[in-house]
């Protein structure tokens, strides 16, 4: 097989050609389209693909992350910390849109593939379940927690000061219950507390494995949108609280108290516990609520295109909400300047779609351009959005994309699909986020970041910037096929549209 794989990427290689300057290569992940397509064109012997979005397909990744540790993908610090299997994260869109990792618990350790969520703070897993989804995702079967089997585990008493839900206790040192409700219509997860070990490895060149004890819920009883597929095998909440496990990690003295995401547009990023940033990130302030911390930030205003307006409003920065939703006035303005700009027709959607600015791709299209849209932070920092559309198929079979933002009444978001192409990093320290454009595969040497930086957002990487003196403020982005798991318009998906549609997995106020 390594024979295969290396006169496999000498053709893509010599596919890419070379000019006068200098040779270019193309890079393609070995679990692409592109490198899929290839090999089953010439009937390669032995060339097997996991399919794209199935547990298998993360569990091959993983893996082949893990042997090539010793070549960092990402910042590299003694003090700071991954998961066990590796820094990698997964966007599913299978599983809400939402990133993914594993992690290991408990000894011996049992894997758990969890979703990752900086809108809420307990981190939790199915556990001896009474109420839970199905453990079986694609051809493979999800491990379920409990407490009698992990010669570590601890059960959390009433008396322990992360025990939050006293009331419901029956003494002080019986087991800490648990629940907790989501923004998400009917959306909760209750249980116990315990505490069990967390195998954290160090990114650094030579790794090691570090085991941090934890608390965490163990989630006997699930409703809502946990049954319908949303983290089926967990919920890993990155929130402000003391529960949550960076704010364990830092109190502990494991790493400071910050983190890392990377959302790829790829759908592959990273997490880092201990991550600072770098000098050259661009900052805001965090706006702390007393009654219940979050990463809440507050914009000046927005810009679309070449139109921009002064507009304050806060919004809630949140990895465990499929996308961004916002209130009026901010979503009729971002909508309609949009609207405005784009050449194709608009999609006379139904009634029940998902999102409410939709246009129809020709069959043979193959860019479409769409007005860059970006949010003025406090202080003057420009927050780009660099992935502002997905493509779905309609009823009739025809390609659309649409305006992924949602009207909402209530709080405003920055969903993960907003955060797309951007490393974030949450500094609890200084109370303050960062972010850059990022591809997430690129080593990062910057100086962490000191103090914070109001520098000009440079254009998203991922997009071509429109070559006209018309509007220099579209971008051109590559018309791709609609997530085969994702059709707004099918009955049949009625159950996860309401997961993809208003699945916040911030608590409730």
């Amino acid at each position: 097989m390594a024979r295969l794989w290396l006169l496999l990427l000498a053709a893509l290689l010599t596919a890419a050609g070379s000019d006068a300057a200098g040779i270019g290569f193309e890079f393609h992940h070995r679990f692409s389209d592109r490198v899929r397509q290839w090999a089953e064109d010439r009937a390669i012997p032995g060339a097997w693909w996991p399919q794209k979005g199935t547990a298998e397909y993360y569990a091959a990744l993983a893996h082949h992350d893990r042997a090539h540790r010793g070549r960092s993908l990402a910042d590299a610090s003694a003090s700071e910390l991954t998961f066990a299997d590796g820094n990698v994260t997964y966007l599913s869109s299978s599983l809400g849109f939402l990133h993914y990792a594993f992690v290991e618990l408990g000894t011996p350790n049992v894997t758990f593939l969890v979703a990752l969520d900086t809108g809420s703070d307990l981190f939790w897993v199915p556990c001896d379940c009474q109420q839970c989804a199905s453990t079986k995702l694609g051809g493979t079967e999800l491990n379920v927690y409990s407490p009698s089997n992990s010669s570590t585990s601890q059960k959390v008493p009433c008396s322990n000061s992360l025990c939050d839900n006293q009331n419901a206790c029956t003494g002080t040192n019986s087991s800490c219950p648990y629940n907790v409700q989501y923004l998400s219509a009917n959306t909760s997860s209750s249980g116990f507390l315990v505490e069990d070990v967390l195998y954290l490895t160090t990114e650094d060149a030579t790794p090691r494995i570090v085991e941090a004890p934890i608390v965490f819920g163990c989630g006997d009883r699930q409703s809502g949108a946990f049954l319908d597929g949303a983290a089926p095998n967990g919920l890993f909440g990155l929130g402000m609280e003391k529960v949550a496990v960076p704010s364990i990690l830092s109190s502990k003295g494991f790493t400071s108290n910050s983190f890392s995401m990377c959302f790829g547009e790829d759908g592959v990023g990273r997490i880092n516990f201990g991550d600072k940033g770098s000098s050259d990130q661009q900052e805001t302030a965090f706006f702390i609520d007393s009654r219940h911390p979050s990463y809440k930030i507050n914009m000046t205003g927005i810009g679309v295109g070449n139109s921009s307006t002064d507009m304050a409003f806060d919004a809630i920065v949140d990895s465990g909400t499929s996308f961004t939703s916002l209130a009026d006035p901010m979503y009729t303005y971002i909508a309609e300047n949009f609207n405005a700009r784009i050449k194709e027709k608009r999609y006379k959607s139904e009634s029940n779609s998902t999102f409410e600015y939709c246009y129809e791709l020709s069959p043979r299209q193959s860019l479409v351009v769409v007005p860059l849209i970006n949010l003025t932070t406090l202080g003057g920092s420009v927050f780009p959005v660099n992935d502002p559309i997905i493509f779905l198929t309609g009823p009739a079979n025809q390609t659309l994309y649409c305006l992924a933002l949602l009207k909402f009444s209530g709080i405003n978001i920055i969903g993960q699909n907003f955060l797309s192409g951007l490393r974030v990093v949450f500094d609890r320290e200084r109370l303050v986020l960062g972010w850059k454009n990022f591809d997430c595969y690129t080593v990062d040497n910057s100086a962490p970041s000191s103090s914070p930086s109001f520098a000009a957002a440079p254009v998203p990487s991922s997009y071509t910037q429109e070559m006209t003196k018309t509007d220099p403020n579209a971008a051109q982005v590559p018309a791709r096929s609609p997530p085969s798991s994702y059709s707004p318009h099918s009955k049949a998906m009625s159950n996860l549209s309401l997961v993809l549609l208003m699945l916040s997995l911030a608590l409730l106020w």
